[in-house]
């Protein structure tokens, strides 16, 4: 069974990273990857059907969620509400390159701050990449690192809030809002400096210029219709009742269905949208492919790497350096090969069973959960959402690409990051 686990999770990475070309469909995208390594694991009896059922019955809310998030802001994309953004873009792009650069960073990180990590690549990067390259003709190289930025920002979720799946783990363990925050924003912060500072060095060729932008900016902008400032009064409401939602325990994806279907039904009633364009708005493969890498984890799980975890977690003592950086790096691997999701699930289940207090274990997971997804493009919705968001505007990230940057990014933030929650454990007398 456990070689069954196994070789279904190597056949599901060996399709999703190389994505063959299938005759009559193209390059394989990585739903149809996911599917046979889940039908193997049904073959094998690693998986059931109530596995599927329990599946179904865990993930339907981010999937609901997302899924709104992507109706919602297709419709506002398609009404140019979010255009208007580029404006405090295209005010630095009339000096030095890395201006530009470090808005967009900024910009980036806070809106993944405030609502979440899904919300910002599904607003901002539609927005930013057309105008990096209208901005800068010339230079088309440019888009690719604005991109990075864009999807680098995010980095770890300072508020439970700003990740749906770190506030289901520290709900979990028993870690509430406000101790979440005390103890993530410092990491967060320093995650952030060292992924700007080292995207700043992957890509110093291209950003390390100070020939201001030659193409023509949008100006100011005629004022919004109707249509447009219902809609944008919708986003803007259902977006800020998350975190409000959040902290009282209020599930986030009513607020998000709710704000879909108002958008779209003022958007159909003015003709300013058509259902078909709502519907394209939703990567319906991407929702599919982490419903079936959920499945993967659950054979996994059934297969007893939650016991295997928990006995590694055990390894070292609670809050000790050593513990956090194990953890940490568990889940940052993790994490990267199996999807961000399933991993923080079987880490919610193998922290709290290891005895002693799982605060520290827990945080440094969710560090290693939030960070690790930019080791492969599998590894977060977030991270298939910017790569599908990117391709529908002809913007071709490529897997090698993101490896290479992802793990010169990635590998310096997690350590500063892990240190970090290392000396508060030992601020706190917990070192």
């Amino acid at each position: 069974m456990p070689v069954a686990a196994v070789g279904a999770l190597s056949l599901t990475l060996a399709l999703v990273l190389s994505r063959p070309s299938v005759p009559r469909f193209g390059r394989l995208n990585p739903m149809l990857g996911a599917i046979p390594g889940v039908l193997l694991m049904l073959a094998v009896g690693v998986l059931s059907v109530a596995d599927v059922v329990e599946t179904a019955r865990t993930i339907w809310r981010p999937i609901v969620t997302v899924a709104s998030i992507m109706a919602t802001t297709s419709v506002a994309h398609r009404l140019g509400i979010f255009d208007r953004v580029t404006r405090s873009i295209e005010i630095r792009t009339r000096g030095a390159v890395h201006h530009a650069y470090t808005t967009v960073f900024v910009i980036s990180g806070l809106t993944a701050m405030i609502f979440n990590n899904d919300a910002a690549i599904l607003l901002l990067t539609p927005i930013i990449l057309p105008a990096i390259r209208r901005l800068y003709p010339r230079r088309p190289y440019l888009v690719v690192p604005f991109g990075f930025a864009v999807f680098a920002s995010a980095g770890i979720a300072p508020l439970c809030t700003s990740n749906p799946m770190n506030l289901v783990v520290a709900e979990h363990v028993g870690i509430g809002f406000n101790a979440y925050a005390a103890r993530m924003l410092p990491a967060a912060l320093v995650g952030a400096v060292v992924s700007y500072a080292m995207l700043r060095v992957v890509y110093r060729k291209e950003l390390d210029d100070r020939i201001p932008a030659r193409g023509a900016e949008q100006g100011s902008l005629a004022p919004m219709e109707d249509t447009s400032l219902w809609v944008l009064a919708i986003v803007v409401a259902m977006l800020a009742s998350y975190p409000v939602l959040s902290y009282f325990g209020a599930p986030v994806w009513i607020a998000a269905v709710a704000g879909a279907v108002l958008v779209c039904a003022v958007g159909l009633r003015d003709r300013a949208v058509s259902a078909k364009g709502i519907v394209d708005g939703v990567a319906w493969d991407i929702l599919a492919f982490l419903f079936l890498i959920f499945l993967t984890a659950m054979g996994l799980r059934n297969v007893g790497i939650t016991g295997w975890l928990g006995r590694i977690y055990a390894l070292a003592g609670e809050g000790r350096g050593s513990s956090i950086a194990l953890v940490g790096a568990v889940s940052s691997f993790g994490s990267a090969v199996l999807n961000n999701h399933p991993m923080a699930a079987l880490n919610a289940l193998a922290v709290k069973a290891v005895p002693g207090d799982p605060k520290w274990r827990t945080l440094a997971a969710l560090v290693g959960g939030d960070l690790g997804p930019r080791f492969l493009p599998m590894g977060s919705l977030a991270g298939l959402l910017w790569i599908d968001t990117a391709r529908r505007i002809d913007v071709e990230i490529k897997p090698s690409e993101f490896v290479r940057t992802g793990t010169l990014v990635t590998v310096p933030a997690l350590a500063a990051a892990l240190a970090t929650l290392w000396i508060e454990a030992l601020a706190s007398g917990q070192g």
